[in-house]
């Protein structure tokens, strides 16, 4: 707030606001900027590539019944362990189920699970983020040493706790990865807030006598999007390998679906007979998805660094 008879700084009313012109230049660069990463990620071969990868998952989970050839539920236990062939692309598991069927539509379990699961852990960890990065002090000190506690822990193992205590389900896999992967985002998102703290148009909400509220997501979040964005892309590669998982060890989802971590549980003891597809086309499956989403997440973060 000037003195009478000095001048306002630039930039700001009687009153310590920011003026409407200085509202409107951040508003203008915040937009060029929007403009410019697009321009960057529609350039980016590695965000290209993941995109094209991951969009035939999408399309595979969202009309996997339109697309296969027979019911991915369906038993022969008498055509059971075929090799692939002409009529089974890529042969029968040990119930006589059909490996491709199942492969294409358990794109949707995993497409369900692990973007619920991240989306949860980017919501959660962003606030937890946000309120130790802002208010510090007792408040950072006692949540951050909650947060090194879980983190502490092997996160397979700590999913594994989870789940025994909820119990096997879609919706306890969702949990269980979301609140795993929560304060690992939030130490992103408290690095970054560390450093918005500190500036000017966070002094400027306080004078302002903004509620606490309105200054963390009202000017504090919107200024830190980029590292939770690059955050959450990260994240959902590491969600798509934990709900496999979780699943091939029996506490994800539950038979019959033809979820691709479930799919390798149930069929990996045969291939020491010598019968390997019912285990490798969902484990590319998975392998490939992964790959998808972390070149995605390479390409975002290229974006967001320029």
């Amino acid at each position: 707030m000037s003195t009478p008879g000095q001048p306002a700084p630039a930039g700001a009313t009687e009153i310590g606001t920011a003026s409407p012109a200085a509202v409107g230049a951040r508003g203008d660069d915040a937009r060029v900027a929007t403009r410019e990463r697009l321009a960057l990620l529609r350039r980016s071969k590695s965000f290209i590539a993941g995109a094209i990868i991951v969009g035939f998952w999408v399309v595979c989970a969202i009309f996997g019944e339109l697309l296969v050839p027979k019911d991915p539920l369906a038993s022969d236990p008498i055509n059971d362990l075929l090799a692939p062939s002409a009529d089974n692309w890529f042969g029968t598991d040990k119930l006589g189920r059909d490996v491709f069927s199942r492969v294409i539509v358990g794109a949707r379990d995993i497409l369900i699970v692990a973007p619920l699961a991240t989306i949860l852990a980017t919501v959660v960890g962003t606030a937890l983020g946000l309120v130790t990065g802002y208010f510090r002090g007792v408040v950072d000190d006692v949540l951050s040493r909650i947060i090194e506690a879980f983190l502490a822990l092997p996160v397979i193992i700590m999913g594994l706790l989870v789940a025994v205590a909820l119990g096997p389900s879609r919706t306890t896999l969702i949990l269980t990865i979301g609140l795993l992967f929560a304060p690992i985002i939030s130490r992103t998102v408290r690095a970054a807030v560390l450093t918005e703290r500190e500036l000017e148009y966070v002094a400027a909400a306080r004078l302002r006598n903004e509620r606490t509220p309105y200054i963390l997501f009202g000017e504090i979040l919107p200024n830190v999007m980029g590292p939770i964005i690059v955050e959450f892309t990260v994240r959902l590669g590491y969600a798509v390998f934990t709900a496999a998982g979780l699943s091939f060890l029996g506490f994800g989802i539950q038979p019959p679906a033809p979820d691709w971590g479930l799919q390798v549980s149930e069929n990996y003891g045969v291939i020491s007979g010598g019968f390997w597809w019912p285990v490798l086309f969902p484990s590319l499956a998975i392998a490939t998805l992964v790959i998808g989403v972390n070149l995605i997440a390479d390409g975002v973060a290229s974006a967001f660094e320029r």
